[in-house]
């Protein structure tokens, strides 16, 4: 059954085989489940597509939070690879809302810094952002170095409170801990809880209202979300990060609903959001049409109002009734197509379902970063054992705030689960593919080759880092971390945009027309020596 895998693990060595058979898995759906290893450390030097620990709390959390200054405190190198490569939009949501997204905010940590300590370098770089910004809240970001030479960060930001009477808040992200940016995503959660959830008082205004957790606005998906949400009747108080707002954030526990979108970068907060404000968090995705009317069905049920569902009705088939044209002759197009997706986050699962909207089959799959329940559901989590690295990544408690009840009892709300609305529960990625369908994790660029060849996919969607190796191979590439410069692909409209893109890749596939000189020449040509 597993021929596929077990012809790719083969040409690995012995100690390498034994790393990665475990995190490679051909889906057989039979009695015994289908299970994969992940979240442990990546084989040192097999050219991981992973990133650090810094790169997931300041790039993917808390960067594209436009009313904060986001300072890295270390080498300039490690603040311009965070800056602007995700593509996290963002705009003034009011006149004189400040945005600070279009700068980089570094100490430029060097030689001399790093020897004699970098405290007063932060300090006099904030002194200077406050002369410049008057920022009302402020993120310090710590890089690897600094973690080597114990500068503290916490200190300085409560230092930095007392003398400006703002929200500072210091994470110790350094990119060594954890095993991938992973672990910066439960650093980032764990700081947002305590220092910026909660803080504000400024109700909803709306009878509905919700948060979107994970949603990081790449190519402006949050605002198309948004438009579809508001159109129905909600109203959106927080969007954890994308365009978010640190004042809208410190409202966020006022919300009626917590929506999550990725569930590995933003979970933490959706459990401890549920457990300290009794606020429910259903897993959503706005990635696909049939996707996006799942979700939009799910959050009227759970409200229960009669209205809310006939509103919710209306919008999706006037938002069907506009692309239906255009879905149609994309899906012409690309019926039949196979792809591969190697992703971070919950992207790899959630662009299956948009491509099988257009008859596109995903036959391999796989995350960077991920957690077994990702994969396999959250079911599963009780028989996660913890190891070092995980341990080294601090578990914040939190307890029920005075005042604050659960909206539903523990029996309606496995009612709602029992009628297929995912209340605090996620099934994981696995569910959605098929018998034989191979999935992998923390995959690398032999693997992305060898199952290319194997499987032959027509179109492959990956990061930055392996995406014009995937291309020149003749096999179209499509940049999911930054959309290629393009998007919004969420919801209705966006399912037509990436149809457009995909479409257009696929009958211009230039790489494949091209046959490069080293299969048809030798590069090289030489001789053996020692002979007269």
């Amino acid at each position: 059954m597993a021929k596929e895998r077990d012809e790719l693990l083969d040409k690995y060595s012995v100690r390498v085989f034994k790393n990665r058979k475990s995190h490679i898995t051909q889906l057989e759906f039979s009695d015994a489940p289908d299970e994969i290893a992940a979240n442990t450390r990546a084989i040192p030097g097999i050219v991981t597509a992973r990133g650090c620990c810094y790169a997931g709390c300041k790039g993917v959390v808390v960067g594209p939070m436009k009313d904060a200054v986001v300072i890295t405190h270390g080498p300039i190198g490690c603040a311009f690879y965070s800056w602007g490569t995700r593509r996290n939009k963002a705009k003034s949501s009011y006149e004189g809302e400040p945005n600070f997204i279009p700068y980089s905010f570094c100490t430029d940590m060097r030689a001399p810094d790093i020897v004699f300590g970098g405290e007063k370098k932060l300090e006099a770089g904030i002194d200077e952002i406050m002369q410049m910004f008057s920022p009302k809240c402020i993120f310090i970001c710590s890089t690897c170095p600094i973690g080597l030479i114990g500068d503290d960060v916490q200190a300085v930001a409560r230092r930095v409170e007392e003398k400006y009477g703002i929200t500072a808040v210091g994470y110790s992200c350094e990119g060594y801990k954890g095993v991938s940016q992973s672990a910066g995503h439960h650093i980032a959660n764990n700081g947002l809880m305590r220092y910026v959830i909660g803080k504000g008082e400024k109700a909803p205004k709306t009878k509905y209202s919700i948060n979107i957790l994970g949603e990081y606005n790449i190519g402006g998906d949050g605002w198309e979300q948004e438009r579809v949400l508001k159109k129905i009747g909600y109203e959106v108080v927080s969007v954890f990060t994308g365009d978010g707002s640190y004042e809208t954030m410190k409202n966020a526990h006022l919300a009626d609903l917590n929506l999550v979108m990725c569930h590995r970068s933003i979970n933490y907060i959706a459990e401890m959001m549920k457990t300290k404000y009794g606020i429910d968090w259903l897993k959503v995705n706005f990635i696909g049409v049939g996707a996006t009317c799942k979700s939009l069905r799910m959050m009227a049920e759970y409200f229960n109002d009669p209205e809310l569902t006939k509103r919710t009705e209306e919008v999706i088939a006037e938002e069907l009734a506009e692309i239906q044209e255009d879905m149609e002759y994309y899906k012409s197009k690309l019926k039949g197509k196979t792809a591969g997706i190697f992703v971070g986050g919950s992207r790899s699962h959630h662009y299956q379902l948009l491509l099988k909207d257009f008859g596109i089959d995903t036959t391999i799959a796989g995350y960077e970063f991920a957690h077994r329940d990702d994969y396999e559901g959250r079911e599963i989590i009780p028989q996660i054992k913890a190891d070092a690295d995980s341990k080294n990544i601090e578990e914040i408690t939190v307890e029920r705030e005075e005042g604050y009840k659960d909206r539903y009892t523990e029996e309606e709300l496995a009612g709602m689960r029992a009628a297929g609305v995912e209340l605090d529960t996620y099934g994981g990625m696995i569910r959605d593919m098929k018998k034989g369908h191979i999935v992998v994790d923390d995959y690398n660029m032999f693997e992305t080759d060898q199952l290319i060849e194997k499987y032959k996919p027509d179109i492959f969607f990956s990061g930055i880092k392996d995406k014009y190796a995937i291309q020149h191979g003749g096999v179209v590439s499509r940049q999911m971390h930054s959309y290629d410069y393009s998007g919004p692909y969420a919801g209705f409209r966006g399912a037509v945009i990436f149809g457009r893109d995909i479409t257009m890749s696929l009958y211009t596939n230039a790489w494949a027309l091209v046959t490069p000189p080293w299969k048809t020449a030798p590069m090289l040509e030489g001789s053996l020596g020692g002979g007269k």
